[in-house]
């Protein structure tokens, strides 16, 4: 049955909602308890009480449980050089960096972030993602799509394709998202140890 709020809006069952809810968190590790409210129509203490029945924590911890499961399996780069914060990695496969743009991150005249820091979580990404030592950047094509400000939360996103016939390379595509809006994208290729191409050359920046 369908419940209807003091506002009117439509809503559905607790049953329902938390099986709702933990369908979007399983989808969205990221999607905040503000989210939440606004798509399944609840205040914001029944999400928080929705969440403790169904022992899922707060975001913030979500995401120190998954970055402490994925650094454990970084091989190719010790973690003070990782920009962001790895939440999700499957080695050779795909992976996911958050990263909160600060002050520091910033011009200070516009508060805008200084587009090296978005590139340098996406091509770290890139090189983490690699199941190997010794992995190192060889080529990047990159595009900032837009502007990204003090405050914002960069999701970046890498999925790592193989290049036929080309031993020691890998091809890792990445797409940095503010949300759900793509702010960057960039098509990085790797140099790994794994193959005689490793000896060229190639470096992280």
């Amino acid at each position: 049955m369908i419940q209807q709020g003091v506002s009117g809006i439509e809503r559905l069952p607790k049953r329902q909602r938390q099986q709702q809810l933990t369908k979007m968190i399983d989808e969205n590790p990221f999607v905040t308890d503000q989210e939440l409210t606004r798509q399944l129509k609840v205040s914001i203490q029944t999400i928080r009480l929705d969440r403790l029945e169904l022992g899922i924590p707060e975001l913030r911890e979500r995401m120190k449980l998954m970055a402490e499961r994925s650094y454990d399996q970084v091989r190719s780069l010790p973690l003070h050089e990782i920009i962001g914060d790895i939440v999700d990695l499957q080695l050779d496969k795909s992976g996911i960096s958050l990263f909160e743009i600060k002050e520091e991150h910033v011009f200070s005249r516009t508060g805008i972030a200084r587009g090296h820091y978005v590139f340098a979580q996406a091509n770290s990404l890139a090189v983490a993602v690699i199941n190997d030592e010794i992995a190192l950047t060889a080529s990047a094509d990159i595009r900032f799509v837009r502007s990204v400000r003090l405050g914002e939360k960069c999701i970046a996103k890498a999925y790592v394709k193989s290049i036929p016939g080309q031993k020691g390379k890998a091809k890792v595509e990445v797409f940095t998202y503010v949300g759900e809006e793509m702010v960057f994208q960039g098509n990085f290729v790797i140099y790994h140890s794994g193959g005689e191409d490793s000896k060229e050359g190639g470096h992280l920046e």
